[in-house]
């Protein structure tokens, strides 16, 4: 079995910083890369970033496009997401989340990831 646990959420005011880590325990599994979701009160489930193992690409959604850095560790199936500026609107529970088969099609998609992390709040006050 395959568990993800994220740490680093908490509380801060808007134009503040932090960093989230998820790090795998278990068993040992391929992942194709590693991704951040977010989700705030009464909305869906939403990608934030992904790092892709092959090759080191980080992709991102619009909205935290120059303000959020993901970074990772393969070998040890752990990834980081360092946040900045942070706004009142990135308020929610953020996921970590290892990439199934699907990835490579799928990687802004729920479906892209098979194994998931219960969650971290974060919310920034304004």
């Amino acid at each position: 079995q395959v568990h993800l646990v994220e740490s680093g959420g908490g509380l801060v005011q808007a134009g503040g910083s932090l960093r989230l880590s998820c790090a795998a325990s278990g068993r040992t599994f391929s992942s194709y890369g590693m991704g951040w979701f977010r989700q705030a009160p009464g909305k869906e489930r939403e990608f934030v970033a992904t790092i892709i193992w092959s090759g080191g690409a980080q992709i991102y959604a619009d909205s935290v496009k120059g303000r959020f850095t993901i970074s990772g560790d393969n070998a040890k199936n752990t990834v980081y997401l360092q946040m900045n500026t942070l706004k009142p609107e990135d308020t929610g529970v953020y996921y970590c989340a290892a990439g199934s088969p699907n990835y490579y099609s799928d990687y802004r998609r729920i479906t892209g990831y098979r194994y998931w992390g219960q969650g971290t709040q974060v919310t920034v006050s304004s």
